[in-house]
């Protein structure tokens, strides 16, 4: 029978289609994000780990085997007594009054070591190493100090004190050494490289004057340190050379172009960045201490701080010497620079002239930067010059004596 076309509803004899599923990029995304909050969350629950991820590191502690296992044991005892109430009143005293913990040694670490699978804590004090240890530390004496809106710089106490005297460390000599010839050494440039400042401070003997430069890091402890070793410090302050700004030797730079208060606020400057010194000594500067007008405020100012004064030796033309004397300052100067040629032989043809410098003048200042290859040619010529018939004397007792003729 044919079929009735009116009767029959529209689209009744049309094969169907499957239904497709119409999942967009965000729903999947957002499926994969909950299966992972799932995951974390079926983790924290079951999983046990009373560290939560943290990173644990392994230190070797070197104490015996037994150390530890032993309170961990008394821990679980006292957590089963607290169980059982039949030690409770002994638990509650420990928790009132907790064992003293003695202070750590100096130089000492304590770390905490988190057991993995019981979270618990354990302090361990860990021994400092004798390289970590801190040098001993002489103070600064505060009557001497002045405090200027750089820091605090010399000054000479109310009862006539001075740096020059206080930090000095002269040598007792032997009567039957007091006039033999003088010889002072002066290493500058301490703080800079951290290779010749820690080969000055082991290598050179305590006679040896160290000069540091003011732009050092950490300098008030380097200066701690050398002091307690049985150096007398130097201050080296910049001043400008003959072929500034070319050669410029730092920031607070003491210039013919300043005023004198601009110079001498720069000098505080300087003079602020350690204490324990007994003086400065010039840094380049051959123009800067050829011009009385530039030099000689800044040469009062030093005289006012009871500090002494040391020429590099730079320049020819310096008429450093001649102010200072006028003043009343103590004053030295370097007589030869020994390394401006820096090879072991040029080094030792240097120390040679020092010491005829030194007998034919009674004493001698030699100058060096602290480099290691200088501070090794030194350090070997010291251990013999005085069986030369020489002394080997801090700057101070060269100075002072200058002063005094």
């Amino acid at each position: 029978m044919p079929p009735d076309d009116l009767n029959t509803p529209l689209g009744r004899d049309k094969p169907k289609k499957p239904r497709k599923l119409s999942v967009a990029a965000p729903q999947i995304l957002a499926g994969l994000l909950g299966l992972c909050g799932l995951v974390v969350v079926g983790w924290a629950a079951f999983v046990n780990d009373p560290l939560g991820g943290e990173p644990v590191a392994v230190v070797a502690t070197g104490l015996p085997s037994a150390g530890p296992t032993k309170p961990a044991a008394q821990n679980d005892g006292a957590h089963q007594a607290r169980h059982d109430g039949s030690e409770s009143k002994p638990a509650a005293a420990s928790a009132a009054s907790p064992p003293q913990t003695p202070a750590p040694p100096p130089g000492a670490k304590t770390i905490t070591i988190i057991d993995g699978s019981s979270g618990q804590r354990q302090e361990v004090v860990v021994p400092g190493t004798r390289a970590g240890a801190a040098a001993p530390k002489l103070p600064v004496d505060r009557k001497l100090l002045e405090t200027t809106r750089h820091g605090a710089i010399p000054k000479v106490g109310a009862d006539g004190a001075r740096a020059a005297v206080l930090y000095a460390h002269p040598r007792v000599l032997p009567a039957n050494r007091k006039d033999f010839p003088r010889i002072a050494i002066v290493v500058a440039g301490l703080g800079i490289s951290a290779a010749g400042t820690a080969a000055a401070l082991s290598d050179l003997p305590k006679p040896v004057t160290l000069a540091l430069t003011p732009y050092g890091a950490d300098l008030p402890k380097l200066a701690d340190r050398a002091r307690a070793e049985g150096h007398e410090l130097l201050l080296q302050v910049p001043m400008e050379p003959f072929d500034y700004p070319d050669n410029d030797p730092g920031p607070q730079t003491l210039l013919t172009t300043l005023s004198a208060d601009q110079n001498v606020d720069r000098l505080h400057w300087l003079m602020s960045r350690f204490g324990g010194y007994v003086g400065v000594v010039s840094y380049m500067g051959a123009r800067f201490s050829s011009a009385e007008q530039a030099i000689g405020p800044i040469l009062a100012e030093t005289a006012k701080r009871g500090l002494i004064y040391v020429d590099d030796g730079s320049s020819s033309r310096s008429v450093a010497g001649q102010i200072a004397g006028g003043r009343s300052l103590p004053f030295a100067k370097a007589d030869i620079v020994l390394d401006s040629v820096p090879t072991p032989s040029e080094i030792d043809r240097a120390l040679a002239r020092l010491e005829l410098t030194a007998r034919e003048n009674g004493s001698a200042v030699g100058l060096a930067a602290a480099q290691p290859a200088t501070i090794a040619r030194i350090a070997a010529w010291a251990k013999a010059v005085e069986d030369r018939g020489f002394v080997l004397v801090p700057i101070t007792m060269v100075a002072m004596r200058a002063k005094s003729s």
